[in-house]
């Protein structure tokens, strides 16, 4: 039998976000204890903390759902998402940030019913900045509704993007190719490190483009999906063809930018030396 979405899917989310979001602000100010996953890619304590309170949150009052998060799924290898309900969590997205005591970080929280994102909690606890989005309801911010820009010119457009956790010479060499292509064609570029926000940043007007190549894997995305469509935005794959959650790539722009952004990144993939 088919889930029905009910109201207390987003309450519970909302408050798991506020109690992770009480930790994450205790700890951006005090020393980080930092361990590396790869060269560039941080985890700490936070991380680890934040999500278990998430999931036993999420766990005491959906027992029978399923989880998919970034702490427990890269040390049991990533789950495969099924129609069941599942909650998608990435404790800290903008580790880097974090560590830095750069203000861009969040908690992020989607759920998914029959693979369709359906519910959105997105929170910035240093800003308090919290985005909600549910199917059908609209998004969010702090509870004011929001929505994506109007802003149909490319040129006058303002675009996120990250450079990822890679650091090898052909991967950094086709980031910076793609970037410079692109920075012909729009206002200017903003790198804010967290993919959730960049989403949140297009759903609420502040950005108009997005595109990410390459990041941790769905918990980045699964709670800003819903909240840039509820916003009248659009979410797609960056080289054409639909959104899927669990490719690791993501492209998204307000109503009106899609095709004008998607045949600039698809010149900007053609500028490139192979």
């Amino acid at each position: 039998m088919a889930t029905k979405y009910s109201p207390e899917f987003l309450d519970v989310a909302v408050d798991a976000a506020k109690k992770a979001g009480e930790v994450i602000r205790r700890g951006f100010y005090q020393t980080k204890h930092v361990e590396h996953k790869g060269l560039v890619d941080l985890v700490t304590e936070t991380d680890k903390e934040c999500e278990e309170l998430i999931f036993n949150h999420l766990k005491k009052h959906f027992p029978g759902h399923k989880f998919i998060g970034e702490e427990t799924s890269a040390a049991l290898g990533t789950s495969e998402l099924t129609d069941d309900p599942t909650w998608i969590v990435d404790p800290l997205d903008g580790t880097t940030n974090f560590v830095h005591g750069f203000p861009f970080v969040c908690v992020s929280i989607g759920l998914t019913i029959e693979k369709v994102p359906t519910v959105g909690v997105v929170y910035n606890p240093i800003i308090d900045e919290l985005f909600t989005g549910v199917r059908g309801q609209g998004a969010f911010l702090n509870g004011n509704p929001i929505k994506a820009s109007s802003q149909a010119e490319l040129l006058k457009s303002l675009l996120a993007t990250e450079v990822g956790t890679t650091r090898d010479k052909s991967t950094v060499d086709a980031t910076t190719n793609r970037i410079n292509s692109l920075l012909f064609k729009v206002r200017s570029l903003r790198m804010d490190g967290s993919c959730a926000l960049n989403l949140c940043g297009v759903a609420c007007g502040r950005l108009d483009i997005f595109y990410e190549l390459g990041f941790g894997g769905p918990w980045d995305v699964a709670g800003g999906a819903i909240i840039l469509q509820e916003a009248g935005g659009l979410i797609f794959d960056p080289y054409g063809g639909d959104f899927d959650i669990m490719s690791r790539r993501v492209a998204a722009s307000n109503g009106l930018l899609k095709d004008l952004f998607l045949d600039a990144l698809k010149e900007a993939e053609g500028n490139h030396p192979s």
